[in-house]
């Protein structure tokens, strides 16, 4: 039965992909039209953010210019933004893996933090493996544990119709509820907030042993793993029939029953990729920084992988950008806090949203 054509997901052709099966057509398609409205939305977003400096009485090229060096004009800032985007590539790949199929996934936050809680309670395991197994099945049970509690909505969704928004937003609480109950009763050491520390086996490198430029600076191995997933879910998305189901699942649930496929289990796998994607953002945090869970890690990083992911366009690839993007926004608050509040770059991070979305619908209307 032929599927019927269309442009789901961000953009892929799902009937007619032939011109485009290869990996350049993978990378490439597209990629024209879809950045304007995130070029023209940072460029206004900017101009905007020099006028409200400057009614702080601050020059606008004093303050780009120290934002500028102390985010990507040196190796340290580049290593504190590389660092603050690793979390926010998972957490944008679960947004955008989830919009795949049209559904909205606003539990990240919870999944994430879960996620990060099994990635120390596994790594702190006396009878853990040594590296790369003791990593692997820390990464496996954080992905397993954030793939459960992204099912949890899915399959409340394909069961009973209620909306995966209210759902996951509501999980995020008790994800938080758990993980503090948790805690209190025996994972935390006495008096903290933490876990202990995770094992040798369970340890991401520093990218200061390969990179010594980097000294003092928290990026480590973690980063690679983020660029890997970005580069594996564009390809599975684009060449493999379960990741073109979800993608026509997202034309609608009519257009995937017209094929022969199955709502509810589409439904389900796209929440629990999503979740699984997000288990494994606190990596970065757990295994190559502080090498412990502690409340609060996540600071904001699941919600925040929602704008990475609608910056990208819900792309995979483009996530990773978009991720470097807001990573150096989120950096940059703390470089220009002698100059103005760091709290600008949160106003500055909203313009550019503001923008991005009125620029795409005005040329979305053009395209049509």
């Amino acid at each position: 039965m032929t599927a019927p054509r269309g442009r789901v997901g961000g953009g892929v052709d799902v009937a007619g992909r032939g011109a485009h099966s290869g990996i350049a057509g993978v990378l490439a398609s597209g990629w024209v039209v879809g950045l304007a409205p995130a070029v023209l939305a940072i460029g206004g977003g900017l101009l905007l953010g020099g006028l409200l400096v400057s009614l702080l009485g601050v020059s606008p090229l004093e303050f780009y210019s120290v934002l500028a060096k102390g985010t990507v004009g040196s190796a340290f800032g580049w290593g504190q933004v590389l660092f603050r985007a690793t979390p926010l590539v998972f957490t944008g790949l679960s947004v955008a893996f989830a919009f795949q199929a049209r559904l909205f996934n606003i539990g990240a936050e919870g999944q994430m933090l879960l996620g990060g809680l099994v990635l120390a309670w596994v790594g702190a395991w006396t009878g853990l493996p040594g590296a790369p197994f003791g990593v692997l099945l820390a990464l496996l049970a954080a992905a397993a544990m954030g793939g459960v509690w992204g099912a949890i909505p899915g399959l409340l969704k394909a069961k009973t119709g209620s909306h995966e928004v209210i759902v996951t937003i509501l999980l995020n609480f008790v994800a938080f509820a758990l993980v503090n109950y948790l805690l209190t009763r025996g994972l935390a050491l006495p008096e903290t907030v933490r876990t202990a520390e995770i094992q040798e086996g369970a340890r991401l490198a520093r990218l200061t042993e390969w990179v010594p430029v980097f000294r003092g600076a928290p990026v480590n191995a973690a980063l690679f793993l983020a660029c890997a997933a970005a580069v594996l879910l564009q390809l599975w998305l684009r060449l493999s029939p379960h990741g073109l189901s979800l993608q026509l699942l997202g034309e609608g649930p009519g257009a995937a029953r017209y094929a022969g496929l199955s709502v509810g289990r589409l439904t389900v796998l796209a929440m629990t990729g999503a979740g699984a994607l997000a288990g494994l953002g606190g990596a970065s945090f757990v295994l190559g920084y502080k090498y412990y869970f502690e409340e609060g890690f996540t600071g904001g990083a699941g919600f925040l992988g929602i704008a990475v992911a609608l910056l990208a366009r819900n792309r995979p690839l483009w996530v990773v950008p978009s991720a470097l993007f807001f990573g150096a926004l989120s950096y940059g608050g703390f470089v220009v806090n002698r100059l103005v509040p760091r709290e600008l770059l949160d106003v500055l991070q909203a313009v550019i949203l503001l923008l991005f979305i009125l620029f795409d619908q005005r040329l979305g209307r053009k395209r049509t």
